[in-house]
């Protein structure tokens, strides 16, 4: 791209000078077509047994990408914000030092995120698909990436067909919109003396959230009800087959031996099913105690603002906590710049964070670790997929914002983030979810956190060894290890890590039988689980 595409004012577009004539970006060997429109929100996702992998990551082109008018629709309305960052946009551009790039540079940044703001708190509106892809991608044009990236972006599925939690920015802030997902948590305002209002209705969002977990719980008593009655009924089928004597005109013989201990069985069935049925019944109690419970609160709170909407301010608030997760995302020596640019990214659709690869990378560690999602609660073990937010930024590392919800720790759904444009994906992925196993496991232990669980072993070993650094960190480097390496036999973590990981993150027992002759080290692991199985435990 040349100086020229950015010397006109817009003044068509932002209202602050009418005498000229801004000039549309040129464009060439762009996709022809209909502008498209913005995606409807999704549906809520219900819980699912796994991931299905998904083979074709790409779709057709959206006619979007070749709209040579892209960056004045994408700006267009959006007031002194975008006025703000295009004059400084374009003295970036045409900078010739690299002191004054410099210095245009950091003033860009903040310029952008404003405007995004102004346009976020407008995502309910239904915005057009420029200024949805703007928000999505980063990008203010098309104009500014190489052909090749341009084809990618383009074939990049624009509606969540997956079925799966895994959002973009926009998808996400429509979400908080359209009251389908609570605010992220942050600790940058601290709320001290909330007045009665304020705490009702936290009060009413607790016991929301206890609903949710005790429905969780009887949906799973209902699925074991089920399969209990089904092999009840295969029992009781079996039992009344009898023989018959002809010889004593047609009578039925007795129960046989199979049969008799079928007898046997059958009372232990009927057993289970009644304390099945006794789960069950104090379920349905506590839900219906829950539901009067909300009924009164809800009366009380009749008028105040806690309706299936919510505010502009709760969007904005929103999306600095989306600001947030890029900063951590990106690290402080990271590139912070927000507009996508084609210098800053590789144009490999396999490398972009984008929703399929994401999703085929998930299935992946989940197969290598397929505790990664349980939590369990009431002595059920439930697969909770957390929200996923993948972030327009060039970052390396994916975060896990919060393990889970403030008002439901049992089911609900955590948050990680990860980058669109990392250099290599996988260990990007692969620490976000090592960052959700590390808080997971600590909230679990709570303030024995260095003492138990998964946890309190990996801390015992750090500081005993007397590493350097923060314990998280060094945890997530090496479970990015134990999934991209150790994982085919690659020896590449410290023995004792290797131990921790192998008994608190075990690999299933066919990667296990498939590392016990990769080497004497894992031979050895996979002889103490002999031994452990023959004892009584750990």
């Amino acid at each position: 791209m040349g100086n020229d595409f950015i010397d006109p004012e817009i003044a068509s577009l932002l209202g602050i000078q009418e005498d000229k004539k801004e000039t549309p970006p040129k464009f060439d060997n762009l996709f022809e077509g209909d502008r498209g429109s913005a995606p409807d929100p999704m549906t809520d996702v219900p819980l699912k047994k796994d991931f299905k992998k998904i083979s074709r990551i790409l779709g057709n082109p959206h006619p979007a990408f070749g709209d040579k008018d892209f960056y004045n629709k994408a700006l267009s309305g959006e007031g002194k914000e975008a006025a703000r960052f295009h004059d400084l946009f374009g003295k970036f551009l045409k900078a010739q030092t690299p002191e004054d790039k410099s210095m245009f540079r950091g003033r860009v940044i903040p310029a952008f995120w404003d405007m995004l703001s102004f346009i976020a708190a407008k995502i309910n509106t239904k915005l057009p698909i420029y200024k949805m892809l703007m928000l999505r991608f980063g990008m203010v044009s098309p104009a500014f990436l190489s052909n090749e990236q341009r084809m990618i972006l383009a074939k990049v599925n624009i509606p969540n067909n997956t079925g799966e939690t895994v959002y973009y920015q926009d998808e996400w802030l429509l979400r908080i919109a359209l009251g389908q997902e609570r605010p992220s948590a942050t600790d940058e305002v601290q709320q001290k003396n909330l007045d009665s209002s304020q705490k009702k209705i936290d009060k009413m969002e607790k016991r929301r959230g206890q609903r949710d977990a005790e429905i969780s719980v009887l949906r799973n008593k209902v699925v074991q009800l089920d399969e209990t009655e089904s092999f009840l009924l295969d029992k009781v089928k079996s039992l009344l087959q009898h023989d018959i004597r002809d010889d004593l005109g047609g009578l039925k013989t007795c129960f046989n031996g199979e049969q008799r201990k079928l007898i046997t069985e059958i009372n232990d069935i009927f057993r289970r099913l009644s304390l099945i049925d006794r789960d069950m019944a104090r379920s349905y109690s506590s839900i219906e105690s829950i539901d009067k419970e909300l009924e009164e609160l809800e009366r009380r709170t009749e008028g105040m603002d806690i309706d299936s909407s919510v505010d502009t301010a709760t969007i904005v608030s929103e999306f600095n906590a989306l600001r947030q997760m890029t900063k951590l995302c990106v690290g402080r020596k990271g590139n912070h710049f927000p507009v996508l640019l084609k210098n800053y990214f590789y144009a490999n659709d396999r490398q972009l964070g984008i929703r399929e690869n994401v999703i085929n990378i998930m299935a992946d560690v989940e197969t290598l670790d397929p505790g990664l999602f349980i939590r369990r609660y009431r002595e059920q073990d439930n697969r909770i997929v957390p929200n996923v937010l993948l972030l327009p930024n060039y970052g390396e590392v994916g975060i896990c914002w919060q393990p889970f919800e403030k008002y439901n720790r049992s089911t609900s759904r955590g948050r990680i983030a990860i980058p669109i444009f990392p250099k290599t994906l996988l260990p990007t992925v692969v620490s976000a979810l090592g960052d959700l196993r590390w808080q997971v496991a600590k909230e679990r232990a709570q303030h024995r956190w260095m003492e138990e669980g998964l946890t309190g072993r990996y801390y015992m070993w750090f500081s005993e060894t007397k590493q350097r650094g923060d314990v998280k960190d060094a945890f997530i480097r090496d479970y990015i290890l134990w999934i991209t390496k150790e994982s085919d036999g690659i020896q590449k973590l410290e023995r004792e890590v290797r131990g921790i990981f192998w008994r608190s993150l075990p690999f299933p027992n066919e990667v296990k039988l498939k590392l016990k002759n990769r080497g004497f080290v894992y031979n050895e692991l996979c002889k103490k689980d002999q031994n452990i199985a023959m004892s009584d435990g750990y």
